[in-house]
């Protein structure tokens, strides 16, 4: 039957209450429905619900339900499965969900539940119980990355260099299936690092997916291959600048150039239109995901999805001068070429500082949970870009360019409002990016699933490639099945709206352990039915019995 035709010898009438149930923050919903016997199952199709317990007689009584969604549908579920005990208001609330007939011959028995910290708690189970399955946290074998020296097939990777505008040579590495229908995935590196720290992505999300890495320009090996500025008059005498950037003039193709957020967000629009050539799932650690969600709040019909790793939410000192023009006379920033001389001393300081090599281990050492990680290549790559001669000029750009001309919230709303899907994977012991940012993303997207992982710190991609790889699959699985495959760690027998789940992998022949904690919404099943009884009831003739 089809919701939109209902006939008036298979209506139905709603009857929706709310009662209290032992406490004023108790709620129980009861929904009676009259018509035909086989009235309950076409109200199961209209809403996607799959009655898993029901009878030949005019009575049902709902087990389990199952939501199908679609990732543009505004209200949507981030469970494959959900149970009746998850449906409440708010997850401290004790709910009961039960569905009768009008003329039942048999009382049915409303399920309620107790949902805190823990996820449902029965009305049965006692304290020692629930603090026993707090002690144990389930344990979910993943699969390790492809290692070929033990006979592992790693997807290859290829490197190329795409000339936006001239001069502008941008540097990728792209691996993965050649196949049509494979989905894409672009990922955006942190600051002061490059495509290179996605290796562990490209060689295995490559086996399934089409996988791209880019550097931003200013930044990794997409640093200018010249000197943007020139100088006027040079004497026979003059020592030659090692530095770039700090002429007297700027070359035609530098003029007015920026290595803002701004500008990067540009450049990653360009890239998927020109190199990619469709929309795309897009992922961003630190600075990568600021901008990444600054290109989909601008570009959302490129856009399949977002995937914020430890994302800043802040990028840039100085106002922009859009949003606040009387504020950047005051502050103006200088981020264009040729760099002021008069800024060159203290910035020449500061990055003498930062590219010291016991600088760069110190940093490492702090943005890594897990100081066993190996990080020798991440570290000689950095080490490496510190030394290019446009370096200096670069992180000066960087450092006084203005702010972006939408701020993270804003960036937020914007992809909340366009229906973009997010999805949130932040490293618990980030001494940069603490966890509260994470959660305040999620506050503001509260249909976005959140996945909490420890150990890991700022560069979770890098440090925990196996459990970041695992949920990105899952993720994008979920999307792509429109949610027929269920989100990572939420099984058929779960709809807690946290899970806590121990996932173990091998790595150099060692087993290691990591603690994933899964924040999903559990609104919005709610916000589906009730929003089906307000768009459907309005065009069934109602019929009092």
């Amino acid at each position: 039957m089809d919701g939109a035709n209902l006939h008036i010898n298979q209506c139905f009438f709603f009857s929706i209450q709310y009662r209290n149930i032992r406490s004023t923050d108790s709620l129980l919903i009861v929904i009676r429905v009259v018509g035909l016997p086989g009235s309950v199952n076409e109200l199961n199709k209209l809403v996607n619900m799959e009655i898993l317990s029901s009878h030949s007689a005019p009575c049902c009584q709902l087990v389990t339900s199952r939501q199908q969604f679609s990732r543009r549908r505004k209200h949507k579920s981030l469970y494959g499965s959900v149970r009746s005990e998850a449906w409440s208001s708010h997850n401290t609330r004790p709910s009961g969900f039960h569905l009768n007939s009008h003329n039942r011959t048999h009382e049915s028995t409303p399920i309620r539940a107790l949902k805190g910290d823990e996820g449902v708690i029965d009305a049965t189970e006692t304290l020692e119980n629930v603090t026993k399955r707090r002690e144990s946290i389930p344990k979910v074998l993943i699969p390790g990355l492809p290692d070929d020296s033990k006979g592992g097939i790693s997807a290859p990777v290829t490197t190329g260099q795409w000339e936006w505008k001239p001069k502008f040579n941008i540097h990728y590495e792209r691996s993965g299936s050649r196949n049509t229908n494979a989905p894409q995935v672009l990922f955006l590196p942190g600051f002061g690092v490059g495509s290179f720290h996605y290796e562990k992505q490209l060689k295995d999300l490559g086996q399934d997916y089409g996988v791209w890495a880019i550097d931003f320009l200013g930044q990794g090996m997409s640093l200018p291959r010249e000197d943007p500025t020139r100088q006027q008059q040079q004497n026979d005498n003059q020592i030659d600048d090692p530095f770039w950037g700090f002429g007297d003039e700027t070359e035609p193709w530098a003029d007015n150039l920026v290595y803002s957020i701004d500008l990067w967000q540009e450049q990653v629009a360009y890239f998927i239109q020109e190199v990619i050539k469709e929309p795309i799932y897009i992922v961003g650690n630190s600075l990568g995901g600021y901008v990444a969600l600054y290109f989909a709040a601008c570009n959302p019909h490129l856009v399949k999805g977002v995937t914020l790793l430890n994302a800043t939410p802040f990028w840039g000192f100085f106002p922009n001068p859009e949003r606040n023009p009387r504020l950047s006379e005051i502050f103006p920033s200088a981020g264009t070429f040729p760099l002021p001389l008069r800024v060159r001393k203290v910035i020449e300081f500061v990055w003498e500082k930062i590219r010291d090599p016991r600088s760069i281990r110190e940093i490492l050492k702090q943005v890594y949970a897990d100081h066993s990680t190996n990080v020798d290549k991440v570290f000689s790559r950095i080490l490496e870009i510190t030394e290019h001669p446009a370096a200096l000029a670069s992180f000066a750009s960087i450092m006084l360019a203005p702010q972006g001309k939408l701020s993270f919230g804003e960036a937020l709303s914007r992809c909340k409002s366009h229906d973009i899907p997010v999805c949130l994977m932040y490293g618990k012991e980030d001494p940069w990016v603490r966890p509260v940012w994470g959660l305040q993303v999620k506050k503001q997207l509260p249909e976005a699933p959140y996945y909490q992982i420890s150990p890991a710190g700022h560069c979770p991609h890098d440090e925990v490639p196996e459990v970041v790889n695992y949920l990105l699959r899952g993720w994008i699985k979920n999307l792509e099945s429109q949610g027929f495959v269920a989100l990572p760690l939420v099984d058929d027998e779960s709809g807690r709206f946290d899970v806590a789940k121990d996932l173990e992998y091998v790595r150099d022949g060692k087993k290691r352990s990591v603690r994933v904690q899964f924040y999903g919404s559990e609104s919005s099943v709610w916000s589906r039915l009730t929003s089906f009884f307000n768009n459907q009831l309005q065009d069934i003739k109602i019929k009092f019995i």
